[in-house]
């Protein structure tokens, strides 16, 4: 479900500081309910399994699309010019010299910074500076849930088309896919934190994000 985005920018979340110039794209309240400390597994099933993972059909079509589009015309080549940092340079010394977090098993982010209620991570390519961030927030019922934010910063007019291009493509076919296989993974690990349950993940500018 989307939340307004006044609700994530209200929080005292360490992303606001790193984020001036990228726009808060969308929020999303996660079906993941649980309790203060179940932050790790939420970040554990984020950074496992591949995007494609539970899409509907014709998700996977666009996926598959996608991959082949940003193969031939190399849009998932890195872009790091210096005018084009990496969040990762941006970091105050006291999240540089923390915990990154988990590496992705097959999506195409890099993760940033690791706190016990916040995580943030980046993909950099030739459409896009695009972050992810997950937050873990309590509801007026004491359930806590987590929350997951948009940042993108389109790369010239290339990254605006884009962005544009995949916005429908995004709300109709991709994220109410995603949000059940969230929703399906995190009951699956119900009774297990340990175990890391594959599920999709947002990616901005490479796949229909």
């Amino acid at each position: 479900m989307r939340v307004p985005n006044r609700t994530h920018t209200a929080r005292p979340w360490r992303i606001h500081e790193l984020v001036p110039d990228f726009r808060l794209e969308d929020v999303w309240a996660l079906p993941t309910p649980g309790g203060p400390h179940d932050f790790p597994r939420l970040v554990h099933n984020a950074t496992s399994g591949a995007p494609e993972d539970g899409a509907s059909a014709v998700g996977r079509v666009l996926w598959a699309v996608r991959w082949k589009l940003g193969a031939l015309l190399g849009w998932d080549d890195e872009d790091r010019a210096p005018d084009r940092p990496t969040l990762r340079d941006r970091l105050p010394a006291d999240l540089r010299n923390g915990p990154s977090g988990p590496g992705f098993e097959a999506k195409p982010f890099t993760p940033v910074y690791l706190l016990e209620d916040e995580f943030a991570a980046e993909i950099v390519n030739r459409t896009v500076h695009g972050i992810m961030h997950l937050g873990w927030v309590e509801d007026e019922d004491g359930v806590w849930r987590g929350e997951m934010g948009v940042y993108v910063k389109p790369n010239g007019r290339l990254g605006h088309a884009y962005m544009a291009a995949i916005r429908p493509f995004r709300y109709l076919f991709i994220y109410p896919p995603l949000m059940r296989q969230i929703e399906r993974d995190w009951r699956a690990g119900d009774g297990d934190a340990g175990t890391p349950s594959p599920t999709a993940t947002l990616a901005v500018g490479r796949g229909a994000a």
